[in-house]
């Protein structure tokens, strides 16, 4: 989806929502009624300057606006219409097909922007737009390349989860009542239960300006900066509330309700929920036939090469081996091939030299470290709590290398899923395998931490972000939707929601410290069975001899205040010695170690619903169970928690959604998109597939081959529709401007890690070792509050997935290129181009200390100018330099000597710097950083 061309119908070129409209000269469309313009009339709703411009000036009559030069494929259209004079009533259609019945302007200077509407592109590449009925100010139209919500933009999956859990709930439950459609007596013409009329504002203007906090009427409202305009007025909202529409509005007010939400009198059919595509079982389907026979190399290629024939696509050529070895290495452990590699495969005529080289990396320590990364973003792996003092979790460090070793050694997924939810009640058949499966159950001790309350904590945001997570991450559902009334869109209840909750209710969750309790504790002892109690004990011991000695020091110092001179030397004597004795304690190493997972709670039970999610509320108790439209399976057991039987329930065989998910997330990592594009949603909310057959292909071969994500890798991997080239031909691009249909590989920019990673490796700079416990400062000199939080970035050399993950700071190289939010479940990776980007290739540290380090190793490994230009080009694109660029680089080499030399440097270090100038040159390349 992507904004496609815009036109101010009798107005000038113009920007809106940050997009270039063309003008009314433009000759890109045709239309022949009259033109009318009148800039003086008060437009309502109020908006932006360009926008009431573009809405003041229009044409009338029996409209008839036709957009020329469209190339075929689906689009998404958005008119503007405005009423100058009575009110009108009109019909709209696209290409002779009624879209809109009996539209009414509304009165003297009100306008609409009406759609969006869906319409299919052939050969005949015209848009026609028309009005019959009463007179229509027809003042621009937008058109959007595929299915389009009516947004400014796409919403991220990071926004999306904000307003769901915060901003949707709070406008519901501080708002509706007075400025909803439901509402009796609508204030101030101001309805917020819809996106449109939320930024349209009422009577005093726009309630909402994307990204201006200060212009926002809704902040100035809640803030009760005007006493004239004070809501909610019966309560002013908390300052996180306040926090929270700020930060939204900041976003630019993400919000995917395209219509008027209403609240009240659904009941949701399970029968017919059950209908939609991605709750229906995992279908048995048949290979398609396609016709061109000789191209398929498996079932996947007879899927993909199916939906290109459909369209009158045909594939790309092969990718060729250079290329091919080079995203294959980095698909699978984030780091470039090695020259040696590359010689290798170049060298092996086999048939099945590609195959051996996808064992060989799927083999590799490194593969885990890559695809443990995928599965961090998901759960939103941080190493600190979250909450406003952010404490550091030193045992955090243990879970991340668990998922990497589980990766690596092939997990099979439904192994990998009951580990994480219930580790700590199976047990194992060794020592080490329940170690590992405690240690599994920090999945969900990594819940995130609000606040700084002692007393009252608000642990029922803790048990939301662990349900939300759930949710996202297994079965591509938005769960937390459903806490404070049922979902939306998705057949999830509140009731639903309080059976899951009951659950992680009755589960212990560790106590990371925060500033007014600071002591960690609940985190679960790595020992014998036999031996908890003990350990447990000793750690008692230790806490208790811990307080006596700081009460001791406490005693000491007020006894100081009283000494007189004569006491006063013994005194400080004895406070002296108290004080090493503490510190020395304190030192100790702990008495065992400890992992940040989870247990069963002492008391285990059914919990009530929370009525518009407020713990103060409640309501009727729930059971402890699944959700209904995938089962309702209820706990049996009382005494439990729930944990391990909603593992079962998860993973049950008449569950589609767990393999579906999880093979379009290894799907979406070879690709850069899923089938269905939006991993994280498999509900209404979300995108529907691109090739259904193929992912319930992929999704029963799954769970046929054991939960072997590996094997997925193979089958994926290993197809001809991987190994297409990314040039793909104009008619191609012309017809499928975004893609989805395959006919080629999609040309993608590596993520963060990979970017730093490489520029680590190809240096020869990069450590390849387990990375262990990050340095935190030692837990009694944690003095962290919410006005001075715990922050910190270590340095590290060791491979980006080691580095230390805050969650109210990211680590500045990610940041710039994206990296994932530990604060919420990411599913898919937004890709930016800023400016911020090329100056950190221009002047970070980090660049030009790589680019020095391997300058010098390309002096060093390579004596020749024009083996060393070589030995660059492989090292850093996998392939040999053109004669072309030889000859560019060894001018530039040439004219780098001359400005150098002109500098005062000696011939040594004049060709070290010349050669860094060039590799840094080389590194900002696009081809550098882009995956081919």
């Amino acid at each position: 989806m992507s904004f496609f061309r815009g036109l101010n119908l009798n107005g000038p070129a113009v920007l809106i929502d940050g997009n270039r409209w063309e003008g009314g000269t433009a000759e890109s469309y045709r239309c022949d009624d009259r033109q009318f313009e009148n800039q003086n009339i008060a437009l309502h709703p109020v908006t932006d300057r360009d926008r009431a411009a573009m809405i003041r000036s229009s044409r009338y009559g029996g409209n008839r606006v036709e957009l020329l030069n469209v190339p075929p494929g689906e689009y998404s259209i958005l008119l503007y219409v405005w009423e100058d004079n009575d009110t009108e009533t009109y019909s709209v259609a696209l290409n002779s097909e009624t879209v809109l019945e009996r539209h009414e302007s509304g009165i003297r200077g009100h306008w609409d922007r009406l759609g969006p509407w869906t319409i299919q592109v052939g050969q005949e590449a015209t848009i026609v737009v028309t009005s019959k009925g009463g007179t229509a100010n027809f003042s621009g139209i937008e058109v959007w390349r595929g299915n389009y919500d009516g947004q400014s933009r796409p919403i991220t999956e990071e926004e999306l989860a904000f307003f769901e859990k915060r901003i949707r709930p709070l406008l519901a439950d501080k708002c509706y009542e007075c400025h909803s459609a439901d509402a009796d007596d609508v204030q101030g013409e101001l309805l917020v239960d819809s996106r449109d009329t939320l930024r349209r504002g009422g009577t005093k203007g726009p309630a909402v300006v994307l990204g201006d906090v200060e212009q926002s009427l809704l902040v100035e409202a809640v803030s009760y900066e005007n006493d004239e305009m004070q809501m909610p007025p019966d309560q002013k909202l908390s300052d996180t509330e306040i926090d929270d529409l700020k930060r939204w509005i900041l976003m630019g007010a993400p919000d995917p309700r395209s219509t008027v939400t209403k609240y009240a009198g659904k009941q949701i059919d399970v029968d017919q929920a059950r209908e939609f595509w991605s709750l229906q079982p995992i279908q048995n389907v048949v290979i398609p036939q396609v016709h061109d026979l000789a191209w398929p190399l498996n079932a996947v290629d007879r899927f993909v090469l199916a939906s290109m024939e459909q369209h009158s696509l045909a594939p790309a050529t092969d990718a060729d081996k250079r290329a091919l070895l080079r995203r294959a290495t980095y698909d699978l452990i984030g780091l470039p091939p090695t020259p040696a590699e590359v010689d290798a495969f170049l060298a092996d005529d086999s048939q099945d030299a590609y195959a051996k080289v996808v064992e060989r990396l799927l083999g590799s320590p490194r593969y885990g470290e890559r695809w443990g990364r995928h599965w961090l973003d998901v759960v939103r792996y941080a190493d600190t709590a979250g909450d406003n003092s952010d404490y550091p979790i030193p045992q955090m460090h243990r879970y991340r290398d668990w998922v990497i070793s589980a990766f690596n050694r092939d997990l099979p997924y439904d192994e990998f899923v009951r580990d994480q939810l219930a580790g700590d009640l199976r047990g194992g058949n060794t020592e080490a395998e329940r170690r590992d499966r405690l240690i599994a159950t920090g999945y969900l001790a990594n819940s995130r931490r609000f606040g700084s309350r002692v007393v009252d904590y608000p642990q029922h945001l803790t048990i939301e972000d662990t349900i939300d997570n759930l949710g996202r991450s297994f079965l591509g559902l938005t769960l937390s939707c459903a806490r404070c009334h049922d979902h939306k869109f998705d057949p999830i209840t509140n009731r639903d929601y309080y059976g899951l909750y009951g659950i992680f209710h009755s589960t212990r969750y560790p106590w990371p410290g925060i500033e007014l309790d600071k002591k960690q504790r609940d985190f679960v002892p790595l020992v014998e069975p036999e031996s908890v109690q003990d350990a447990e004990r000793k750690l008692r011991e230790r806490l208790a001899e811990q307080q006596r000695l700081a009460e001791a020091v406490k005693t000491l110092k007020e006894s100081l205040k009283k000494a007189n001179p004569e006491t006063k030397p013994a005194v400080e004597q004895e406070l002296k010695k108290a004080e090493q004795q503490a510190r020395a304690h304190r030192e100790l190493p702990p008495p065992f170690e400890t992992a940040y997972a989870v247990a069963e709670s002492k008391t285990t039970e059914d919990v009530a619903i929370q009525l518009k999610g407020d713990p103060a509320r409640p309501g009727d108790v729930v059971p402890r169970r699944f959700l209904t439209v995938l089962g309702g399976q209820q706990l049996t057991d009382p005494h439990a928690s729930g944990r391990l039987q909603l593992a079962e329930w998860l993973l049950a065989d008449d569950n589609p959604l767990p393999a579906r998910v999880m093979v379009n997330r290894i799907w979406q990592h070879h690709f850069g998109n899923g089938l269905v594009p939006t991993p994280n949603n498999f509900g209404r909310q979300g995108k529907l597939p691109t090739h259904p057959e193929l992912l319930d292909y992929l999704a029963d071969r799954f769970r046929a081959e054991g939960w072997s994500i590996k094997a997925m890798h193979r089958t994926i991997m290993l197809s001809r529709t991987y190994r297409q080239s990314s040039l793909r031909d104009s008619q191609s691009v012309l017809q499928d401007p975004e893609n989805q249909w395959l006919a080629g590989y999609p040309r993608r920019r590596l993520d963060a890690e990979a970017i730093r990673d490489t520029l680590l490796a190809v240096s020869k700079d990069l450590d390849l070792s387990k990375a262990g416990a990050h340095p935190f400062p030692p837990e009694h000199a944690w003095d962290f509050t919410q006005h001075k939080p715990f922050k910190a970035t270590y340095p590290s050399q060791h491979r980006s997935i080691y580095l230390m993950t805050q969650r109210i700071q990211r680590h500045p190289f990610l940041a710039i290129f994206d990296g994932a939010d530990p604060s919420t479940s990411i599913g898919s990776r937004m890709t930016s181009t800023t400016p911020l980007q090329a100056l950190y290739f221009l002047n970070d540290p980090l660049v030009h200390d790589q680019a020095s380090r391997l300058a010098s190793r390309v002096l060093s490994e390579a004596d020749q100018f024009s083996d060393r230009v070589q030995l660059a080009y492989e090292l850093l694109f996998s392939r040999l330099p053109t004669d072309e660029e030889q000859h560019a680089l060894e001018q530039f080499i040439a004219q780098a000597r001359i400005l150098l030399q002109a500098e005062g440097l000696s011939s040594h270090g004049l060709e070290d710097q010349a050669w860094q100038a060039c590799i840094r040159s080389l590194v900002r390349l696009n081809e550098f950083v882009y995956l081919d």
